[in-house]
């Protein structure tokens, strides 16, 4: 089948869902409204709450979103053919993820900005934003670790020239922020002149493939940790915003020359529709179909994570909430258009089908997670050397994208878990804890034990990185965090008498493939003796039975309110300042 039909047809079908199902989720459900005024208005600090322009917004959100989630998880779940993942990454995206991103989104607006995990205090209970917020310690921590390690593996042995760009950025990032906010200086310009520094830094890495190719892994993580630590602390306009913002572009510009390198090679999938033939042998045993490809793909249809952007950081730069479909909703579709190329690139990227099969034999076959990260930098290398330029610079461009968006989620992340370990340090009345230093430093600190864990591998006897473990257990908790999120929303919308079925369906589909994955890994942990792994599930389980629980203790409560007292209408009003 031609690629370029599947790609328009799934493109398509993401246009009409934002214009139609979008605006009705937007404007029916959750009633946003432009004349109300805004967390990021009512608490302007110049710090975290920042009113700010909507398109460079959308380019903070989205970079903080993407990351290496939409592009790894596409990555390994084509290995049972491109079909399941186009048609998961599309639908998924329609109706769950982009739904759990605006909902999310709104419900922060009708409580102060505050996080998703805080407001759980106003909608279920005291214990349940206890409970949140300790599994979104562990379910950040978690997948921090992987982007570190993936990161570092790039940097150290497959993608040595992508980091000089990936650092030039960071300080060009940091120049254009100053230059705007404290020098008044205009937008335009200033990004046309920042751009075009990018790309010369990238050109230059290509010229210089060995210039830091002598760093080793675990100097490169150290080196993300402390730039997590830094940006984490540092006003969000000074790094934050310009990164991202900046990282926007390049990921628009990448988009877009995949698309026309598409259309000008007229590519067929290599890759069967839907694949059985994978070695069922040892280490390459690949998990069954379902419920892991939605829990393998992640991101690129539906992510927990984006409700602690959303409610963490977006809601407290939203100008007015007439942006909040176009940040929510819209972002979420364009990662699924992301997730979408992915596919394309690792399917119809390899120049056979026996090419491809060499690369995805088994379930490690492409020996973890930076080689199958590898097969989308070439594949979409090849796509944008059709527009001519060379295929070294095209794939070095793809692999600054893809390292660049996984740096603005590290940091974005690492901002958010400090975040958490403040609220927590506030509700257990450990005051110093909940300051940014030290809270950063936690956060650093858990994000370094998953990102430098290794577990033994009984088939060569040898300490083996946890990385296919470690983003098989990170898909399973951001997406128990997607139902978690989608439960708030839930519980909030029934309080209100709103319609509960476009949340509460999501929910319960995704609850029931994470709970069979769970379930799964949590035998799989025990069985090999991967102790570290199988305490940390175990805890996550237990916590989100509890927390399911009391939900359901909310949900009855507010049944027996509604026969017994007429409900109030309207909004929940602004409170007092969150700070």
């Amino acid at each position: 089948m031609s690629a370029i039909l599947a790609a328009i047809l799934a493109f398509l079908a993401y246009g009409i869902a934002y214009f139609t199902y979008g605006r009705f989720i937007s404007t029916k459900v959750l009633k946003l409204n432009p004349a109300n005024r805004t967390p990021a208005r009512e608490y302007e600090d110049g710090q975290d709450y920042v009113p700010t322009n909507r398109f460079v917004l959308f380019g903070h959100h989205f970079a903080s979103i993407a990351g290496l989630g939409p592009i790894l998880g596409p990555a390994i779940a084509v290995i049972w053919g491109w079909l399941p993942a186009m048609l998961w990454a599309v639908f998924g995206s329609i109706f769950i993820g982009a739904v759990h991103d605006v909902s999310a989104l709104g419900l922060s607006l009708r409580h102060q900005g505050r996080s998703i995990g805080d407001v759980t205090r106003d909608v279920i209970g005291p214990r349940a934003r206890l409970l949140f917020l300790v599994i979104v310690f562990f379910i950040l921590a978690l997948a921090m670790g992987v982007f570190a390690l993936t990161i570092a593996t790039l940097f150290s042995t497959l993608r040595p020239e992508a980091a000089m760009p990936t650092f030039a950025l960071i300080g060009i990032a940091a120049v254009l922020g100053y230059s705007v906010r404290k020098l008044r200086g205009p937008v335009v310009p200033l990004t046309i002149v920042a751009l075009a520094l990018m790309v010369f830094a990238i050109w230059f890495g290509v010229q210089q493939p060995d210039l830091l190719r002598g760093i080793g892994f675990q100097t490169w993580v150290f080196i993300l940790l402390t730039y997590a630590f830094v940006a984490s602390v540092l006003p969000v306009w000074l790094l934050l915003q310009p990164r991202d913002y900046l990282n926007s572009y390049q990921l628009y510009a990448g988009l877009a020359l995949i698309f026309v390198g598409l259309l000008l090679l007229s590519p067929n999938f290599q890759a069967p529709a839907v694949n059985s033939d994978i070695n069922l042998e040892g280490s390459g045993v690949a998990p069954p179909l379902f419920p892991f490809l939605f829990i393998i793909v992640a991101c690129g249809a539906v992510s927990g994570f984006h409700s602690l952007v959303s409610s963490g950081t977006t809601v407290r730069q939203l100008s007015t909430e007439g942006h909040a479909r176009i940040i929510g909703y819209g972002g979420m579709l364009l990662e699924g258009a992301l997730a979408v190329l992915v596919i394309i690139a690792c399917t119809a990227g390899f120049s056979s089908e026996a090419a491809w099969q060499a690369h995805y034999f088994s379930f490690e076959g492409a020996r973890g997670l930076a080689p199958k990260l590898n097969a989308f930098v070439n594949g979409a290398g090849l796509f944008i050397a059709q527009v001519g330029i060379s295929q070294a610079f095209a794939a070095n461009l793809v692999a600054v994208v893809v390292v660049g968006f996984a740096l603005t989620t590290l940091d974005s992340a690492t901002r958010l878990l400090r975040y958490n370990v403040e609220e927590i340090a506030r509700t257990v009345s450990v005051k110093s804890l909940a300051n940014r230093y030290t809270a950063s430093l936690i956060a650093v600190a858990a994000i370094a034990f998953f990102a430098l864990m290794k577990f033994h591998d009984p088939q060569t006897g040898k300490e083996v990185s946890a990385g296919m473990v470690l983003w098989a257990l990170f898909g399973t908790s951001n997406q128990i965090l997607a139902v978690m999120g989608l439960l708030t929303v839930t519980i909030f919308l029934y309080k209100l008498g709103r319609p509960t079925i476009y949340t509460l369906v999501p929910m319960l589909f995704m609850l029931c493939v994470t709970g069979s994955a769970l379930a799964i890994q949590l035998h799989d942990f025990w069985t090999h003796e991967r102790y570290a792994l199988a305490v940390v599930g175990t805890i996550l389980a237990a916590l989100v039975v509890w927390l399911i629980v009391e939900g359901a203790i909310a949900y009855r409560t507010y049944t027996v309110i509604k026969k017994t007292v007429l409900m109030p209408s309207g909004e929940p009003p602004l409170a007092s300042n969150p700070k």
